[in-house]
């Protein structure tokens, strides 16, 4: 008996290493956005609807929740920062920093050769 692969046809199919790369990208991207409103001294973002409403905010919380994120693993960084922001009232900001700085240094390590399951551990 021989396994099949069944992958739906609209399905995007990629390596090992393309999909850690655009992982890591995603988290990196997102950080970006984000660091610039750290602290009293961040700037303010503007955010403008569909309906050509217009917000200006520096809160973390209400950047992610008006930004259509379509990756998932950017959409999941998103979750964990609100789930922070839910939990203490504050650090959602800081949340989406440490974790694409976390990524970051794993790319780095990766790229030395280390193995994903030595940088888990």
């Amino acid at each position: 008996m021989s396994s099949v692969k069944m992958l739906n046809q609209d399905a995007e199919h990629a390596k090992r290493f393309v999909a850690l790369a655009m992982n890591i990208n995603a988290a990196k991207g997102l950080q970006e956005v984000m660091k610039s409103n750290l602290g009293p001294k961040g700037t303010l973002k503007m955010l403008v609807g569909g309906a050509g409403d217009i917000k200006l905010t520096k809160d973390g919380k209400t950047l992610l929740h008006e930004m259509q994120i379509q990756n998932p693993t950017a959409a999941l960084i998103a979750r964990t920062a609100t789930a922070q922001d839910d939990i203490c009232g504050d650090g959602t900001t800081s949340t989406v920093i440490f974790i694409g700085e976390l990524l970051k240094q794993a790319e780095r390590h990766l790229a030395e050769g280390v193995h994903p399951r030595v940088i888990c551990d």
